[in-house]
């Protein structure tokens, strides 16, 4: 008649307990998906997208240390690089860690030169008309 004890009885009964039990698992969850999992994430999804958009121009260092330019999109998956003069290696995409500069647009240069030239006039016309210093 008497074959459970009563405190089992009770602590089977109790969800309060099983919810304080499961608490600190799903707070250790949560902290290691906030500060590990979700910015691995952001960081391989930031990765794919820099990979996805190499073109033609760009400088590129690859995991070995290579700076190069990007001569031509092989595939998907592989790259032309000139690394020197009629130098030419082809290494995978996977392989490249960061992207050190981006070709200036042609439109965009000319605006940059015209600017230049006429600070250039400005300038030159303040040194011609400053008095020399020294002797």
């Amino acid at each position: 008649m008497f074959l459970i004890s009563p405190a089992y009885a009770q602590a089977a009964g109790d969800t309060t307990s099983t919810i304080m039990q499961m608490a600190p698992l799903a707070l250790i969850f949560v902290v290691f998906y906030m500060f590990l999992i979700r910015p691995q994430q952001k960081k391989a999804k930031e990765t794919r997208a820099m990979l996805d958009a190499i073109k033609r121009g760009d400088r590129v260092v690859t995991g070995g240390g290579i700076i190069g330019t990007v001569a031509k999109i092989a595939n998907n998956d592989e790259v032309l690089i000139d690394i020197a003069e009629n130098t030419r290696v082809r290494v995978l995409r996977a392989t490249i860690t960061s992207v050190l500069a981006k070709p200036v647009p042609a439109s965009a240069k000319d605006d940059k030169n015209g600017q230049d030239d006429k600070d250039g006039e400005a300038a030159g016309e303040k040194n011609e008309s400053a008095p020399p210093s020294g002797n």
